[in-house]
């Protein structure tokens, strides 16, 4: 395992360089998107200009979000659940060239195969560490669907430096949530008898 330092956007190479249990230190550009902004660009929703997810880093995330005289400042950026965007994640990786998903408590196996396929990660972030991550953030540089669908909701350009995750699912169909479920399966079958 090895820890790496990356910068979006990310080419198909770097990406299958990676491998699951590698530690990332994320820089760049990167993109939130939730439960709403999945559902609506695998229903066949165009992307708004000035946001290019080629190459680039989804994180599952509503942040808390306050506004000064037109500049927006991040005070909590923790993940959400990525399970929920299972149904949609993979089209949306394919679709629009995603190298990257960033969330907590992993995905299943469309999102696995689709991460093979195309050359993407799951990208684990730490839940309660919302402060943390924010600290991270240099500066929100656009917001698109705040009205349609709701601060949280919304997609939230970020300028990130250094934010830290772990890779939990590779391009190579390594996933750490399938093994440690695997492995808990086994344990709790020997218990049982």
């Amino acid at each position: 395992m090895a820890q790496v330092k990356l910068t979006t956007p990310l080419d198909e190479t770097t990406v299958r360089s990676l491998k699951a249990g590698d530690e990332v230190l994320l820089s760049g550009t990167m993109y939130t998107g939730r439960d709403a902004v999945h559902k609506y660009l695998a229903g066949g929703g165009a992307l708004p200009g000035g946001v290019d997810l080629s190459g680039g880093i989804i994180y599952h995330c509503g942040p808390v979000v306050s506004e000064k005289e037109g500049v927006y400042t991040i005070t909590a950026a923790g993940p959400t659940t990525s399970i929920r965007e299972e149904p949609y994640q993979a089209g949306v990786i394919e679709k629009f060239g995603v190298r990257g998903v960033i969330g907590k408590g992993g995905m299943g196996l469309k999102t696995l195969g689709a991460c093979e396929k195309f050359g993407a990660v799951y990208l684990h972030a730490v839940g309660g560490a919302a402060q943390v991550y924010a600290a991270c953030i240099e500066s929100v540089t656009d917001v698109f669907f705040k009205e349609e669908f709701g601060g949280p909701e919304a997609i939230w350009v970020m300028q990130v430096k250094d934010f830290p995750c772990i890779v939990t699912m590779d391009s190579h169909g390594s996933s750490l949530h399938e093994e440690v479920q695997q492995d808990s399966l086994s344990k709790l079958k020997l218990a049982l008898g």
